[in-house]
């Protein structure tokens, strides 16, 4: 058995050809030889032979039983083998048929797959954009800051006012620069 499993499907039902071929000629060599047993038989009835030559008809006779035995062992032999591959084809046929199932299933989650990732990739995202949202927003509130103290100090300094400004301790404190 381990032969036929490694059989192809084509060469399977190449075998199962050729098996029903040689039975159908298997069958044909019985129906010859119970046409040849009733003709003997028939023939026995009308004449009754010398003892001598019924003897040889015996002999005849179970010359052909045994080999319609043995052709009814093969014939039986061959139509277990045709089950057999029959039972064979039909477990290949489920197999394939599954095996075409799991990869339709499969081709649809391949599909599926970059729009999956890109909602994946929104969700981690979104909070990203959030942040930078918030910084944009908060760097354009400090740059009006720093606008409108710009325009108040260059106001101050045309009237030739002194500004209040505090004093800080030089080197101690380092000015952000907008670059």
């Amino acid at each position: 058995m381990t032969q036929s499993e490694t059989l192809t499907f084509p060469e399977l039902q190449a075998e199962v050809a050729y098996l029903r071929e040689e039975l159908q000629m298997r069958d044909q060599l019985v129906q010859q030889l119970s046409q040849e047993l009733f003709r003997l038989v028939k023939g026995n009835e009308t004449a009754l032979p010398a003892p001598e030559v019924s003897e040889r008809q015996m002999a005849e006779m179970r010359a052909l039983r045994e080999q319609l035995q043995s052709v009814e062992q093969q014939v039986t032999f061959y139509q277990a083998q045709i089950a057999d591959r029959d039972s064979e084809i039909y477990q290949l046929r489920q197999t394939a048929q599954e095996l075409g199932d799991r990869s339709k299933m499969l081709e649809k989650v391949v599909q599926e797959m970059p729009h999956i990732y890109r909602e994946k990739f929104e969700r981690r995202l979104a909070p990203i954009k959030e942040k930078v949202s918030l910084v944009q927003r908060e760097n354009r509130q400090l740059h009006a800051e720093l606008q409108s103290v710009s325009y108040r100090l260059a106001v101050r300094s045309r009237r030739g006012t002194q500004l209040d400004l505090p004093t800080f301790p030089s080197g101690s404190v380092a000015l952000p620069t907008l670059g």
